[in-house]
């Protein structure tokens, strides 16, 4: 953007406002954000790819976000214990076959 000297969009251009629209789609694909993707001005295209990056990037700072506050209120690994100590729990109370191996009447 700077070496072209493409000013990013500020939230009053009719641009801007449809990206916000187009961000809130239920389902959106990249078929919703096609049109300014490919748009064949820079100024345009720039703008769209900046505006979903800034939503990809506030999506996963709330997930993050989400994931500390359960860790912390769940606890850690200490707190659930290993995973192998766990499997090992469940194989003792009820022989389930591996997913990777097919089922033997041995295993019984």
């Amino acid at each position: 953007m700077r070496a072209h000297r493409i000013t990013e969009w500020t939230l009053e251009p009719p641009y801007a406002r449809r990206l916000r629209q187009l961000n809130r789609t239920p389902g959106g694909t990249y078929e919703t954000c096609k049109k300014g993707i490919e748009d064949r001005d820079p100024a345009i295209c720039v703008n769209v790819i900046l505006g979903l990056i800034k939503v990809t990037c506030y999506l996963l700072d709330q997930q993050l976000r989400r994931l500390e506050e359960d860790f912390l209120r769940e606890g850690g690994l200490r707190e659930h214990g290993s995973c192998s100590a766990r499997r090992s729990r469940q194989t003792a109370e009820s022989p389930v076959t591996s997913p990777c191996r097919p089922f033997c009447p041995s295993d019984r």
